[in-house]
């Protein structure tokens, strides 16, 4: 090891089996160096292919704030490998603890409030097929857990619902909230979302339907039935969404029966106003706006929906198009990053490589 003008050059022995075809450099595990990049580089590196196309990340980013010179493939494979490791830990349910403790998630509340909200949603991944071909979108589940003031939050994603549920209890564990009492889901209502919580957390479990999500069904409804009248069709949703709001789902679903369609409506109508009775029988349980409000709970899914937006913008650049691990692994570190510096430090800093 020599330093040259501040630069330190480490020279190690190389070797070569000719039998195998195998070249070895002992020396790089003492040193626990990975495609030649040190442990301290390493972070950088996947986080700079976690933010930002792999090309960016080598050619632009860590050469002009590093001087480092690496290979989009580089920090593609570094990138990838973080997740994977991520991603195995997350899979046996040990979750990534923080540099610093975060005592919001334990501190003392009113009654009534929740230690954490429990958000889940879903965004498309563009995938790529045989031979670098389109391939139909894929459903990237993300899930998170924040604290009623939102400040802290945990971020989490997979492709399969089962198992990123079951990491949400994981998580929960992790952070010592025990009680399922001490939870309540906040989602769009979306297929299998709230069965998936259920199954993983309890039966039981308080879970809210997103209050935009459910006035949009009533919008939708307006459309088609005052399709030619502007001032009708914003009269009547105006009304409807009141009695959500003001009364809750029970009392709307009185109010919804209780229209009666003119002889001259279409069979467009009538199916619409069908299926938006049966939406909101289907979510009666969760639509008591009146007591949610009154107990000062959260009747918006809107982290969720940002938790999406801003994993889903590293998966979802101009022309990309992923194989699932590769998404799947991207976006893991994506979702610890926006979880917090001290849980992205947590990562890094955590035992997984025998000491030299």
């Amino acid at each position: 090891m020599v330093t040259v003008h501040g630069i330190v050059k480490v020279q190690r022995a190389y070797y070569y089996c000719g039998r195998c075809h195998q070249s070895f450099l002992p020396y790089d595990d003492a040193l626990g160096l990975v495609d030649e990049i040190s442990p301290g580089l390493m972070p950088l590196v996947c986080l700079a292919g976690t933010l930002l196309p792999f090309a960016d990340a080598s050619q632009d980013v860590l050469k002009r704030f590093a001087g480092v010179r690496l290979s989009a493939s580089t920090v593609l494979r570094s990138t990838e490998a973080a997740g994977e490791r991520l991603r195995a830990q997350q899979k046996e349910g040990r979750m990534v603890q923080p540099t610093q403790a975060e005592p919001k998630w334990t501190a003392a509340r009113a009654a009534e409030q929740p230690v954490a909200y429990v958000g889940l949603d879903a965004f498309s991944v563009p995938m790529q097929g045989v031979q670098a071909s389109k391939a139909e979108h894929r459903m990237l589940y993300t899930a998170l857990l924040y604290t009623p003031k939102k400040e802290h939050t945990r971020y989490l994603v997979d492709f399969d619902l089962d198992t990123l549920a079951d990491q949400v209890r994981s998580q929960a564990r992790a952070l010592g909230i025990t009680q399922v009492s001490d939870l309540i889901a906040v989602t769009d209502g979306g297929n299998g979302l709230e069965e998936a919580l259920q199954r993983h957390l309890a039966e039981d479990l308080t879970a809210i339907l997103d209050w935009y999500h459910a006035a949009e069904h009533l919008c939708d409804f307006a459309k088609v039935w005052h399709a030619r009248d502007e001032e009708a069709r914003s009269q009547w949703q105006h009304e409807a969404k009141g009695i959500l709001y003001e009364q809750g789902g029970e009392a709307l679903l009185g109010y919804l029966r209780a229209i009666a369609l003119p002889s001259r409506a279409s069979a467009e109508v009538r199916e619409e106003l069908r299926k938006l009775i049966g939406f909101f029988e289907n979510n009666r349980h969760r639509t008591d706006y009146p007591t949610y409000r009154e107990k000062g709970w959260d009747i918006g899914s809107g982290p969720t929906e940002a938790g999406c937006k801003i994993i889903g913008e590293r998966l979802k650049g101009s022309g990309m198009r992923w194989v699932e691990d590769g998404a799947a692994t991207v976006a893991a570190l994506r979702a610890l990053y926006v979880s917090g510096g001290n849980l992205w430090d947590g990562f890094w800093s955590q035992p997984h490589r025998a000491a030299a």
